[in-house]
């Protein structure tokens, strides 16, 4: 579902980190840079049709028990690049759209 901003949760985020590229932002409701990071992720998934998107919404019970088991946060948003399963970069805070474009063009998109 390129385009668009999908929600992860327990049940798809396996088959989500398995796509040949995705980005996979988590946070919780009270969080204002989480928000603030919203429009940035709603335009990187309109700007890169190639690159699943994805929020994890932390806060919501039951939803990301086993991601929370699997990763450990310490500050929201963090942001994850994967490629075929495999983690290729953790950013912790809210990242400007420029910087996350970078990593996705230098992490997800090389040739």
């Amino acid at each position: 579902m390129s385009g668009t901003v999908e929600d992860v949760s327990d049940a798809n985020y396996e088959e989500f980190m398995r796509a040949p590229a995705a980005v996979v932002a988590y946070g919780i409701a009270s969080c204002e840079p989480c928000k603030e990071y919203d429009p940035i992720l709603e335009e990187t998934a309109s700007r890169y049709a190639e690159v699943r998107v994805g929020k994890a919404k932390m806060h919501v019970p039951g939803r990301c028990r086993d991601i929370k088991k699997r990763h450990q946060f310490e500050t929201y948003p963090t942001t994850h690049l994967f490629s075929r399963g495999k983690l290729l970069l953790s950013r912790e805070g809210k990242l400007e759209a420029d910087e996350l474009w970078a990593l996705i063009n230098d992490h997800l998109l090389r040739s």
